[in-house]
């Protein structure tokens, strides 16, 4: 038997435990498995069946972390990704007006690049390029921007005319029921008490169940069941749009999402990779190409059933931090969301204003790389203030990381420091502000 968990996970029964890693994937998944309440309640915004999106979801999730179980045998559970399904959703959807199928061939493509940059390792080279600094900004400004989205979510932030946006209501509605969830998620999380986010939500959601919408007259959580056989993902499922695969517009976005996913996954894996000891003396990381490479596949799949990129989540550190260590800890998640699949009316029951304090909370999470950024050298920080602050304000990611790229290389240059810049700076630098320019 350990014979073949060695092979299959990279387990070493001289140094770890089947119970532990077992442990540690059932924690991962408790962490990150309000993933399956959240995609369903953005995609409604594209009035997409919130069931498909829901089954979708999981079997992504599902396929991606096999992956990364018995090929890179690391600890890493992957979904679809917060901040890249608000970016297909808000971004390339509503304000860019394309159809959801549009995006869904942006994926597919993005994923197919993925798997070659993976094979010829540009991702590792860019990875070992770009600095640390931005990389840290990336991540919390997206922890930012999905919190702004969970604000907005909850009506707790609507728009103002005056002021561009102003607090909401909370007092009653959507509201009220935000504001206690926000209060029980919170004193969850601060007691440790594992899968607290996912129980938050679900005690939320039971609250709503008692709360009325004062605009309709109607309980906010509407609860349908418990137990359920997977819905079909066929009205969803290779939906591509190909007759704009050679638009300019599939150009920018695709382009778009290749950035966001690709510095989205650099910095969860490097964070979580330090944090389970991955990583040598040099700072690269052990099998980060095969680590990219259960991305791409993932991405692929997602795209294929119906769903936006999928990603390496950081809530795979609660289990790195539960003493999971191999591909058996990824083995155990992706069981969890396959058991999963069979109670989507619970998570589908459950309203965005009960999954808003999660976002609010991962937002939060995701704000710890800036305490490794040195605010006292304004070469660095200027550049990672404007990644991080930039993405929610502009209501882009993709403007964030972009800017902040292109800052960091005229400031250097500016300074006098223009030999410290890679190559590969210089290359994005111009690529991106020839983006403005022409788009």
């Amino acid at each position: 038997m350990s014979n073949f968990l060695t092979k299959a996970f990279g387990f070493d029964p001289t140094k770890h435990a089947v119970r532990t890693e077992l442990v540690a994937g059932l924690t991962t998944f408790l962490t990150m498995a309000y993933i399956l309440a959240v995609n369903p309640s953005i995609f409604s915004a594209l009035d997409m069946p919130g069931g498909s999106v829901f089954t979708a979801t999981a079997l992504a999730a599902i396929i991606a972390t096999l992956v990364m179980a018995f090929w890179a045998k690391k600890p890493f559970a992957l979904a679809p990704g917060m901040g890249l399904n608000a970016f297909f959703v808000f971004t390339v959807c509503l304000t860019m007006g394309h159809s959801w199928q549009f995006a869904l061939t942006a994926v597919l493509i993005e994923g197919l690049i993925f798997v070659v940059l993976t094979l010829t390792k540009v991702r590792v080279w860019i990875l070992n390029a770009i600095p640390l600094s931005l990389k840290n900004a990336i991540g919390a400004g997206i922890g930012l921007f999905i919190a702004f989205i969970g604000l907005q979510n909850a009506g707790l932030i609507v728009n103002s005319d005056a002021t561009l946006v102003t607090l909401g209501d909370m007092t009653q509605g959507t509201g009220l029921l935000a504001v206690i969830g926000l209060v029980i998620s919170c004193t969850l999380v601060m007691l440790h008490v594992r899968g607290g986010i996912l129980l938050g939500i679900l005690i939320t959601a039971v609250i709503g169940l008692f709360i009325k919408d004062p605009a309709t007259g109607e309980t906010i959580t509407h609860f349908g069941g418990v137990l359920s056989l997977p819905d079909s993902v066929a009205p969803i499922a290779f939906q591509f749009q190909w007759d704009k695969i050679f638009s300019w517009d599939m150009l920018v976005v695709v382009f778009t999402f290749l950035f966001i996913d690709m510095f989205d996954t650099m910095g969860t894996v490097i964070g979580v990779a330090q944090k389970a000891g991955f990583v040598d003396e040099k700072g690269n990381i052990q099998d980060a190409e095969k680590v990219f490479m259960a991305d791409a596949i993932g991405t692929i799949a997602g795209a294929c059933l119906g769903t936006s990129t999928t990603t390496t989540y950081v809530e795979s550190s609660a289990g790195v931090g539960a003493g999971g260590r191999t591909g058996l800890t990824a083995f155990a998640a992706a069981a969890c969301f396959a058991l999963a699949l069979f109670f989507s009316p619970v998570f589908l029951a459950i309203p965005g204003a009960a999954t808003a304090p999660s976002l609010i909370i991962v937002g939060m999470m995701m704000m710890q790389p800036v305490t490794r950024i040195d605010w006292t050298n304004y070469r660095e920080s200027i550049p990672a203030f404007l990644t991080l602050i930039l993405m929610p304000l502009s209501y882009s990611i993709s403007d964030g990381i972009l800017i902040g790229v292109i800052s960091y290389v005229v400031l250097y240059a500016l300074s006098g420091k223009a030999k410290e810049i890679t190559p590969t700076m210089w290359v994005l630098a111009v690529l991106f502000i020839l983006r403005y320019i022409f788009i």
